[in-house]
């Protein structure tokens, strides 16, 4: 049976921006209906598959916990967290939150089918798309379907450690998880189609991550793509290599990225466009091609971080509540940290990309073997790097790798995001011994 329901706002996916953004409009008194169709991702992809169990999995691989065990603290973490989610907005008056699919009818009504079947037909003065990303599989031939193969989603509930694991895709998720894998005890090859991993970071810093994660016992397959997959045997898969070379494994994780998840929303039925990326097209106010419908997160392209979502509610927040003037365009210096060991993390230019755009470019480098801190740790590998522009004094980039980088590099940020000169970090007292005071030492240039 069809019924017909109107609210103030919808909001499609219970990710970081839309469940933010349903909070705020139910606080001034407006109905909002929220939509999930996987009772699971309450909470959005950050608390449920990504950022919060993998970390969670990182951290009590490199405590020496054991598989199992780390497991079902993620589990138990995660389902905690994301009970609380669902209460936060589940138990506001204003807020209704449905277990369903939505498929847009058009621009103005959006058709939701229960998991029993049933469907209603939905309206609202603004809709807000919140439905995040989903797993990019490559054309790989073969045992694709295999339960040996997994992506980011499937590896972490696996509840037996993959003595050899075979990572496809040398990029950021693919080298955490081979960070993660090879601390609890798997033998991991990672095969990279490049050259060398992290070709889009400072040449140094990624010959320094390479040389650690191959020093832990981590393999690298360069110039290479996976091409076909096949069950060999109950436990074994081989992996077929473009060079024509075989790779066996008892597990394989596709670490090939994530892509908008667009698919099944019926946008075909609306006035919303896409770009060539799949990703759906925004204005600097997150607004669509069509009136009322808004994209938020990882849908819309771009940097696929839980911090970019939640600004991305404040965009919104801007256009809808105040004066408009906090846009998309204003999201500068986009940092963001790789949960290798020790973590890396970068913020802004790289020497290069600095010299390219004219800047007259000094760089400060400074081994973590030479900072006291670090002997204090016991931990001396990693290098930090600075670019710095040395007539106006402007602070270009930074790039950690090293311990705590990923609180370190927020300080670099808000130093860029408020135009305070790379003297200033330089000159800072910092107390002692703390990883901060190498700010001393890596600004001076």
């Amino acid at each position: 049976m069809l019924f017909l329901a109107h609210f103030d706002a919808l909001v499609i996916g219970f990710g970081k921006a839309g469940k933010t953004l349903a909070g705020d409009i139910a606080g001034r008194g407006k109905k909002v209906a929220v939509i999930e169709k996987d009772p699971t991702m309450y909470g959005g992809t950050c608390i449920n598959i990504a950022c919060i169990p993998t970390k969670l999995l990182s951290h009590d691989a490199l405590a020496g916990r054991d598989y199992a065990g780390a497991v079902s603290r993620k589990d138990e973490t995660v389902a905690k967290l994301r009970d609380k989610n669902y209460h936060n907005l589940a138990d506001s008056e204003n807020i209704t939150v449905y277990d369903a699919h939505a498929e847009f009818q058009n621009d103005r009504e959006v058709r939701i089918t229960m998991h029993d079947g049933s469907t209603e037909t939905l309206t609202a003065d603004q809709i807000f798309i919140n439905t995040g990303a989903e797993n990019a599989m490559p054309p790989v031939e073969g045992d694709v379907d295999s339960d040996k193969v997994h992506n980011s989603t499937t590896m972490i509930d696996e509840r037996e450690l993959p003595e050899r694991l075979v990572i496809v895709g040398g990029g950021y998720i693919g080298l955490e998880f081979a960070t993660m894998y090879n601390a609890f005890g798997s033998d991991v090859s990672v095969i990279v189609p490049d050259d060398r991993i992290l070709g889009r970071e400072d040449a140094d810093i990624a010959g320094e991550i390479q040389k650690t994660m191959t020093d832990s016992g981590i393999s690298f397959l360069f110039g290479e793509h996976a091409e076909r997959l096949d069950d060999v045997s109950e436990s074994d898969i081989k992996v077929t290599l473009s060079s024509g070379e075989t790779v066996t494994a008892d597990g394989v994780l596709m670490a090939t990225g994530r892509k908008p998840l667009v698919s099944g929303l019926g946008l075909e039925n609306t006035s919303v466009k896409l770009t060539d990326d799949g990703a759906i097209k925004v204005d600097d106010h997150l607004q669509t091609d069509a009136a009322g419908i808004w994209a938020l997160g990882d849908v819309k392209g771009g940097y696929q971080f839980t911090y970019t979502s939640l600004d991305d509610y404040r965009i919104v927040r801007s256009k809808m509540f105040g004066d408009g003037s906090y846009t998309y365009d204003s999201r500068t210096n986009v940092h963001y940290t790789m949960f290798v060991d020790p973590p890396y993390s970068r913020v802004g230019l790289t020497t290069k990309e600095a010299r390219d755009e004219g800047y007259d470019v000094a760089e400060g480098s400074i081994p973590m073997a030479g900072h006291p801190r670090s002997h204090v740790n016991g931990e001396l590998r990693g290098l930090f790097k600075a670019v710095v522009d040395k007539g106006s004094g402007k602070n270009l980039g930074a790039h950690l790798f090293g311990v705590n980088s990923e609180e370190l590099v927020n300080l670099v940020k808000m130093a860029m995001d408020h135009d305070i000169p790379y003297t200033a970090l330089r000159d800072q007292m910092y107390n002692h011994p703390v990883m901060s005071e190498a700010f001393n030492t890596l600004f001076d240039v």
